[in-house]
């Protein structure tokens, strides 16, 4: 019987996806060996506009959704709380600044494309060294620094940072993704064809992935 699929559409600089992604590993890792599910993480930008120096986040957030510090740093410590409930660390002292990460999306399609697990190790690294790190995922040393942390070719990805590659793929893989209604993330799409939405608690995920396992 061929394993479950899953589509982990997401951001490196969502703080949801950090948390989601951390919820749904926990998820899995309660299932029988027979029903993990194969992961594959595909590009979705928040700020595809964002320059390569960022921007504020406080400037940032209430430009894009109107809120104040206050109600800002309100969501900042549920947020917070919500990651050390499924084992993911968001540094205290909040994000600083928000930052352009195509070049972590054309990465971690590199990344994709061997075998093994190096993807998911590579998204792990790219949000930690934002969430937790506090380091920008538009600064292509930071990258590098997680490329290599995770044993992937760090001169293979220095030679495509230098240049454009996988730049058409991943801009096809958002549109994709946005024309068929994606449009917030973490979208966690299950063979193709079952979306659930947002950072859910493992609960969630675990009994969505019983019963299409036991469907299937």
């Amino acid at each position: 019987m061929a394993r479950m699929k899953i589509d982990f559409v997401s951001d490196v600089s969502c703080p949801w996806c950090a948390i989601g992604l951390a919820s749904l590993e926990r998820a899995i890792e309660r299932l029988e060996p027979g029903q993990r599910p194969t992961l594959h993480f595909q590009p979705f930008e928040l700020n595809p506009q964002m320059p390569a120096a960022g921007q504020d986040i406080t400037e940032h957030l209430t430009q894009k959704y109107r809120t104040t510090p206050e109600q800002q740093q309100q969501a900042r410590e549920a947020i917070r709380e919500r990651g050390a409930g499924v084992g993911f660390e968001f540094r205290k002292e909040g994000r600083g600044r928000i930052y352009n990460t195509f070049d972590a999306h054309r990465l971690l399609h590199w990344a994709g494309t061997l075998p093994g697990e190096g993807q998911h190790a590579l998204k792990k690294a790219f949000l930690k060294a934002y969430f937790t790190d506090g380091r920008s995922p538009g600064d292509h040393e930071v990258l590098l620094d997680a490329v290599r942390s995770v044993g992937l070719d760090e001169a293979r990805a220095r030679e495509i940072l230098s240049g454009d590659e996988y730049a058409a793929e991943v801009r096809e893989r958002e549109r994709f993704y946005t024309d068929n209604g994606i449009h917030a993330v973490p979208a966690v799409i299950i063979d193709d064809r079952h979306l659930i939405q947002g950072g859910q608690p493992p609960e969630v995920f675990e009994e969505a992935l019983r019963r299409l396992a036991a469907q299937a």
